[in-house]
């Protein structure tokens, strides 16, 4: 097997137990890096720290990536002024922290002759959000719900 020494220099290409045996000389481990090279390739390294340090890149990747989760506010067609000012005050602060807003305009019974004051509802907040989120998607109908999604810019 093809041995590379704690320093990256190659040691050559030595029998398995002379390399144990140089390993052992070093008091470190022997770790087969590459097992389908003709001959297979083996550092000598601390695996111990090795494993450590593979975790800790893991742990930074992740720190690194970012993540949202998809809040919804709910609204009726006949939704008060003042509650609906209360509502796009939630949704200003989700979109502040970088989540995604899934608002819905709930319609009951006979009021969904009244998807004309729901499409207004999502337009007005639309209008009040603009500054800080961009609409994902438009709104559209699913089922007797009302359905937008907001996003950060």
């Amino acid at each position: 097997m093809r041995v590379i020494d704690p320093d990256g220099e190659q040691i050559g290409i030595i029998p398995t137990r002379q390399a144990l045996e140089t390993a052992s000389e070093f008091g470190l481990d022997l770790v087969e890096v590459s097992p389908n090279a003709k001959p297979p390739v083996c550092k000598i390294m601390d695996y111990g720290r090795y494993r450590y340090e593979q975790t800790k890149k893991k742990q930074e990747a992740k720190k690194k990536q970012s993540s949202f989760q998809v809040k919804e506010i709910k609204v009726r067609p006949k939704t008060g002024e003042h509650d609906l000012q209360t509502k796009i005050g939630h949704i200003k602060k989700f979109i502040e922290r970088k989540d995604k807003v899934k608002v819905t305009v709930v319609f009951r019974g006979r009021e969904i002759t009244l998807s004309r004051f729901g499409m207004a509802l999502l337009e007005k907040i639309a209008l009040e959000t603009e500054e800080i989120a961009v609409v994902e998607q438009h709104p559209k109908f699913e089922g007797r719900t009302l359905v937008m999604m907001l996003a950060p810019k």
